[in-house]
């Protein structure tokens, strides 16, 4: 039998609380000094803030906020 693992924490964006893959979530280091996860909603107004200014959209990868396989841990 096979498991999924999600995990959840607080963007450090904007404070709320959301699910996403440990390994795959874009996160920063900005303004913790650690990597901190960074929500779907905060890395879309990212990316357009970017995009307006002329410069290339940080990459989110598909699965960043979905479940992973429990044997990916």
């Amino acid at each position: 039998m096979t498991g999924y693992v999600q995990a959840f924490g607080r963007c450090i964006t904007c404070g709320q609380p959301f699910a996403f893959n440990p390994h795959r979530v874009p996160s920063t280091s900005a303004i913790t000094g650690t990597r901190e996860p960074v929500c779907r909603y905060c890395m879309d107004r990212i990316n357009a803030k970017r995009t307006a200014d002329g410069l290339e959209p940080f990459a989110i990868l598909p699965d960043a906020y979905e479940a992973l396989p429990e044997e990916e841990l």
